[in-house]
């Protein structure tokens, strides 16, 4: 059977850890990280409504600042860890952590100065918390939260917001379904006016999860108490009022001690004629008791909820950390294994993108397709074959003596400088495929999500595909220029044996060499170059695409980073552990992941290693 401390130790350890984790929400409602699943209590009230003395009278020691106005300007969550008998007190804050405070009256020193550290010695306020954990054998095991006390006006020196600043604030915390509050209202208040009973009211209707504490019992009025308060007739909450006697400012000047303070609280409440048959339901020792096993009642309640948070986060981090990738190994051949088989899955992502398991590669076939044709349609073949130069070139051709019967070099001159204009879009398909092929590899790395983890592998890799495939260009434009250069080196000879029989078909070959300049024969001739190159036209757009797919589409497939796995198996540790140098966010991501991980393990470990009772 699980005893009181017991339930509430683990939980305090659970949110130690939290807390040292950065696993603490600090008021935003946003996440539902694992401390906010835990209990906890929260003190609310106006200023100077005697907080800081709840505090120091569970806590049973002298440790928090004092003044006037608004003291408390930042949250502060106070872990109270119980001891063994015997042993010293100490303290110890989150921003100082290998530093034990034995002093108490530097850990008021300490609290100071940390909330000056962050608000300056105004009268600002800041939603930072403060952690501090209390090791005592005079305490119970608890988690309370101080927040800075409720106000109605800003004085000198605030902003006018602070008002509500600091009523959302507190809102921020107390509107969670497991804070327990910690409503403080001095007796010498009407309790109606109350601004802790008021926020109090208006989170948590049914009171189920709200405290009632009156403090300054001793300051009220002669003749006057706070019986209808205290016994629920004023104003009734599910758990009964608890009445407290703060140490006087005279006390606190005169340094009198909390064991003290405690004991003249007692005698307060067991010789009071007003309170005398309350008293032992009265004081800051039966309230932190009460409050101590209401947590216990709760943490019970909420144990099968926390346990699931712990499991569902156990298995959300481990496929974070499967995602983010295991810790690279120190051994140089595991370190090369690692970089071929990140360049595997990039090279396989990249195949993919091509052979239409993923976007992309049908932009290949677009600019074989599409633009390709398009680019043959609109070369200028009219222009070059318009009558005038046709005259032109066949006049040239022919120097000081006619042809006998058709101009073979006019036809070979007009041919060859037609076919020169298929330079152009054969160049622009390599280039149109090259820059899809580099879009393809930029967006494979992207998709790589392993490869996230070593930017300097990332970049090499992609460097290494840029130079693959600005090589795989080159050869594919010397090859499709060398098709367009064949075309004009060798024409058909089919076409040349055909022009002498339309000849003889249309008239006498034997035609003065006046008529073989007229219009109509140049016509002719500029037809049977147009015919000619139609059908170069025809060719090369079937055998560019395939040059093109030979040269850089096969070769990108086959060979990509040949070249950069050759470099790669020359070098050594040192240089291979250069290029598993990780991304630094991934790094710390994953030493985050890690922590947690042990902090839930170790969490769901100590809820089932506790003995729960039935």
């Amino acid at each position: 059977m699980a005893t009181m401390e017991s339930l509430i130790g683990l939980v305090n350890r659970i949110q130690r850890a939290c807390t040292v984790l950065g696993d603490y929400g600090g008021g935003d409602a946003a996440l539902p990280t694992l401390w906010e699943a835990l209990p906890s209590v929260v003190v609310v009230g106006g200023q100077s409504s005697g907080k800081s003395s709840v505090l120091e009278s569970i806590v049973g020691r002298d440790f928090l600042p004092r003044g006037s106005g608004i003291v408390t300007r930042r949250p502060l969550v106070l872990q109270l860890q119980k001891t063994e008998q015997g042993l010293q007190e100490y303290a110890e804050f989150l921003h100082l952590p290998k530093k034990r405070f034995t002093d108490f009256s530097m850990v008021r020193k300490e609290i100071q100065d940390e909330t000056d550290r962050l608000t300056g010695k105004s009268k600002q306020i800041s939603p930072v918390p403060i952690h501090l954990s209390i090791y005592s054998p005079n305490v119970v095991n608890l988690t309370l939260i101080d927040l800075p006390g409720l106000t109605k006006v800003a004085v000198e020196g605030q902003p006018e917001s602070i008002v509500q600043d600091i009523e959302n604030m507190v809102r921020s915390y107390v509107e969670k379904p497991n804070c327990i509050i910690l409503a403080i209202t001095p007796a010498n208040q009407d309790v109606a006016t109350s601004d802790a009973i008021k926020i109090a009211r208006e989170v948590d209707p049914t009171g189920e999860r709200t405290f009632g504490v009156l403090t300054k019992l001793d300051l009220m009025d002669k003749g006057t108490n706070a019986l209808d308060v205290l016994e629920g007739r004023s104003y009734r909450l599910q758990h009964p009022w608890v009445g407290i006697v703060n140490r006087s400012q005279a006390d606190i000047h005169k340094k009198v001690d909390m064991i003290a303070a405690r004991q003249r609280e007692r005698e307060f409440f067991a010789t009071s004629p007003d309170y005398g048959h309350l008293g032992s339901k009265m004081g800051s020792e039966y309230l932190a008791k009460l409050l101590s096993k209401h947590l216990e009642s709760v943490i019970k309640a909420r144990i099968p909820g926390i346990a699931s948070l712990i499991n569902r986060s156990i298995d959300e981090l481990e496929a974070e950390l499967d995602h983010l990738g295991r810790p690279v190994a120190i051994d140089a051949g595991a370190q090369l294994y690692t970089i071929l088989e990140l360049c595997r899955i990039f090279d396989q992502i990249f195949k993919e993108h091509l052979d239409g398991g993923r976007p992309g590669g049908d932009r290949i076939y677009g600019v074989f397709d599409h633009q390709l044709p398009a680019a043959l349609r609109k070369l200028p073949i009219d222009r070059h074959l318009s009558l005038q130069n046709v005259r032109k070139v066949v006049s040239e051709a022919d120097g000081y003596q006619p042809h006998l019967i058709a101009p073979e070099q006019a036809y070979r001159r007009l041919i060859e400088g037609a076919l020169n204009y298929f330079r152009g879009p054969a160049e622009a398909s390599v280039d149109a495929v090259h820059f899809i092929l580099k879009e393809l590899v930029r967006r494979s790395i992207g998709e790589t999500q392993e490869l996230k983890r070593f930017p300097t592998l990332q970049a090499e890799i992609a460097t290494a595909a840029t130079e693959a495939l600005e090589r795989f260009r080159e050869d594919s434009k010397k090859t499709t220029l060398r098709l367009v250069e064949m075309e004009s080196s060798y024409l058909t000879v089919d076409f040349f044996r055909k022009i002498p029989q339309e000849l003889e078909k249309g008239g006498n070959p034997a035609a003065s060499s006046a008529d073989r300049y007229t219009e109509g024969n140049f016509r002719r001739i500029g037809s049977n170059v147009s015919s000619y190159v139609k059908m170069v036209s025809e060719t090369l757009k079937n055998t560019i695409p395939k040059a093109v797919v030979h040269c850089q589409v096969r070769e990108a497939k086959r060979s990509l980073l040949d070249h950069f796995y050759t470099q790669v198996g020359k070098k050594e540790g040192k240089q291979l552990a250069e290029l598993l140098d990780e991304n630094p966010a991934l790094m710390e991501r994953r030493q985050q992941c890690t922590k947690r991980l042990e902090l839930y393990k170790s969490a769901r470990d100590e809820i089932d290693s506790v003995s729960w009772s039935r």
